[in-house]
């Protein structure tokens, strides 16, 4: 077990690096390393689990160095419902229990006439809810709505539940395809939460 446990440490060591040199790389924009264009071979599974409340977990333990954690959400990448951190020269498995981010923060702001509601992750990258980051609603267990924010690729943030009832309260009724439905507007774009009359009932 303890070999074991020495070959995770080390592994874990060699990613870091690994990711701390790819977040330096030529061509990295925004602060991101370029993962779309990284085909290493796979490595096998690290024990790396991202909660649903957003939390990393290395070896069942928290990852407490948030400096880390950014570092490592950067070299994020999906693959099918399989998630991996990649590097040019590895890619291993980790686990995501739902969406690897959360959305923590909102801010509204008004551009002339249009709305533009912006969030910050819990990594801290801002992203503009629009056309190209579109929020999406999904039927949660408890028969509510959960929302989640296109981050990048084929990554979302899940939005907390406080910045929901924000949401709610900013929503409107807007006929979609001849149908009554109740959402709310960003950037021009308008996102459906539900039918307008289930809304309504609810209420």
């Amino acid at each position: 077990m303890a070999n074991q446990g020495q070959s995770a440490d080390r592994g874990l060591e060699g990613l870091t690096a690994a990711a701390k040199s790819a977040a330096d790389a030529e061509g990295a924009t925004k602060g991101l390393p370029p993962v779309h264009l990284w085909n290493p071979p796979f490595c096998g599974d690290l024990d790396i689990r991202i909660a649903s409340d957003g939390t990393w977990f290395y070896l069942g333990t928290p990852i407490g160095r948030p400096a880390l954690v950014r570092l490592f959400s950067t070299i994020l990448k999906r693959e099918g419902d399989k998630y991996f951190l990649v590097t040019p020269v590895e890619k291993v498995g980790i686990r995501v229990d739902d969406a690897p981010f959360m959305a923590v923060e909102m801010q509204k702001q008004d551009e002339g006439d249009r709305r533009v509601l912006r969030f910050r992750t819990n990594v801290d990258d801002w992203v503009t809810c629009d056309a190209e980051h579109r929020l999406r609603f999904e039927q949660a267990r408890d028969g509510g709505l959960t929302p989640y924010l296109h981050v990048r690729a084929d990554l979302w943030a899940k939005v907390t539940r406080a910045l929901y009832y924000d949401l709610v309260d900013m929503g409107e009724e807007r006929v979609v395809d001849g149908q009554p439905m109740f959402g709310v507007e960003s950037a021009g774009e308008f996102f459906v939460m539900a039918d307008a009359e289930q809304v309504r009932a609810a209420l």
